[in-house]
């Protein structure tokens, strides 16, 4: 979703090709932080496989980035932050809250 937003606001091609020279970078970095925190065994977890998984994309992202000869102007960085901290922290803080309300609704029913 952050690769075709950005790259419509800046009417780039809709392209398959250029969706995914733009996107394999974080995709990368997702992997890595994945990888490195074992995040299959907890993927919810906010703390730390969430923020690892989290800094690990926006940071390899933003190198691959750089090797691979596109931009990282600091508006870039800044959105990327912003957008993938709430893609990646936001669903495993939803999560969390449902089901800390499970528990406390079965402890009541229960």
């Amino acid at each position: 979703m952050f690769v075709a937003i950005g790259r419509a606001s800046h009417e780039e091609a809709a392209s398959l090709g250029g969706f995914l020279t733009t996107a394999w970078p974080f995709l990368a970095g997702l992997g890595v932080g994945w990888g490195l925190l074992r995040a299959w065994r907890r993927p919810e977890g906010v703390w730390p496989v969430g923020v690892g998984v989290w800094v690990s994309t926006v940071t390899a992202g933003m190198l691959l980035r750089v090797l691979a000869g596109q931009g990282t102007a600091l508006a870039f960085v800044i959105v990327a932050c912003v957008f993938l901290g709430a893609a990646l922290l936001g669903w495993r803080l939803v999560a969390r809250l449902v089901s800390a309300r499970a528990v406390s609704f079965t402890d009541r029913t229960g």
